[in-house]
């Protein structure tokens, strides 16, 4: 009977270590497919209604590609797991500017539009260094949601006045979505459909990741902890990875920096105000103080990487990974 009972539990073992490889698979798979629709109807609704792509990035693709987190936030508040909630906005955006920011410019070097230096990534600095603000009393109330969600709104409606390009940037608007893979003699209508069955197919293929991924981790013994801040939020982050490296492939590089910068302001203005609108965020500053401190430091460095006259290319690339890459042995190793 005992040799039977171990039998039992090792195909058990096995039917779940292949349950979760299937997810994982499936779930990059989904990523890859989703963000080309996601990109393309992105790319041919900006070229049909005449917007910047880098205000496509910043606003729909941005939008559209934080919603795994939001997903993810909005369910851990609702079950009082304030740690999750948080930690899956910093965690991620963390993992955009080291991991997605840094592949996406070793792939190929990024160039900046003057605007976004101005502008948004000023926006994206303060964003995250109110963080520590906000969670200064251990808590972030039903008030700082209503701030933080007013200030999404706002920062949608800044982008929606710069919508219209100018008339240097007309005649690019063909060549942009053309690189990006926009199909021609496509109605408004089927942009849209497709670029949200890529949106679809982004959001499943991040929970399909994350449940394989997390699966896997906790099978080999990983604390839930370094799971959240590590698997959980590269998983919320994989829809940004894909749109942003098929984006930057496809010659679009205006909608890969945008949707990193975008996705950033959204994660903490919208993903944190909407989580905390649900329940109220308790959790004591020195929890996340180390992980702070990080999206402090990395958001500074990408900013001024991002403000050079030349190129983001591959040395920036490889710092930003290497930054990253640090982080995540620092987690692993118990120095946080």
């Amino acid at each position: 009977m005992a040799s039977h009972g171990v039998a039992w539990r090792a195909d058990t073992m096995d039917s779940k270590a292949m349950w979760y490889g299937t997810a994982l698979l499936s779930g990059i798979l989904l990523l890859y497919i989703g963000a080309e629709w996601l990109i393309k109807g992105a790319a041919g609704l900006g070229r049909a209604v005449g917007v910047r792509p880098l205000v496509v990035g910043l606003t729909a693709v941005a939008f559209g590609t934080s919603m795994p987190e939001f997903v993810v936030s909005a369910v851990a508040a609702v079950k009082g797991m304030s740690g999750i909630a948080l930690g899956n906005v910093v965690g991620s955006n963390i993992a955009n500017l080291g991991l997605i920011l840094g592949i996406t410019a070793l792939l190929k070097p990024l160039v900046v539009e003057g605007s976004l230096t101005r502008r948004e990534l000023p926006i994206m600095l303060a964003t995250s260094l109110a963080l520590p603000l906000l969670l200064a009393g251990g808590v972030v109330s039903r008030l700082d949601a209503l701030i933080l969600l007013l200030g999404a709104a706002g920062f949608t409606y800044l982008m929606a006045r710069s919508a219209v390009p100018g008339p240097a940037e007309v005649a690019a608007l063909e060549a942009d979505a053309e690189a990006a893979g926009a199909p021609r003699g496509t109605g408004r209508v089927r942009l849209t459909l497709i670029a949200l069955v890529g949106l679809i197919l982004l959001v499943v293929g991040g929970q399909a990741l994350v449940t394989g991924a997390s699966g896997i981790a906790l099978a080999l013994g990983i604390s839930q902890r370094v799971v959240g801040l590590t698997i959980a939020a590269i998983g919320t982050s994989a829809p940004e990875l894909a749109a942003s490296v098929v984006a930057a492939l496809r010659g679009h590089p205006s909608i890969a920096v945008g949707n990193i910068v975008g996705s950033n302001i959204f994660n903490v203005l919208f993903v944190l105000g909407g989580a905390a609108a649900i329940r109220p965020i308790t959790s004591p500053l020195n929890t996340f103080g180390f992980d702070l401190a990080v999206l402090a430091a990395i958001s500074v460095l990408a900013t001024l990487l991002l403000r050079q006259k030349r190129p983001t290319g591959r040395r920036a690339g490889a710092l930003l990974l290497a930054c990253y890459i640090a982080y995540l042995a620092a987690l692993v190793r118990g120095y946080s």
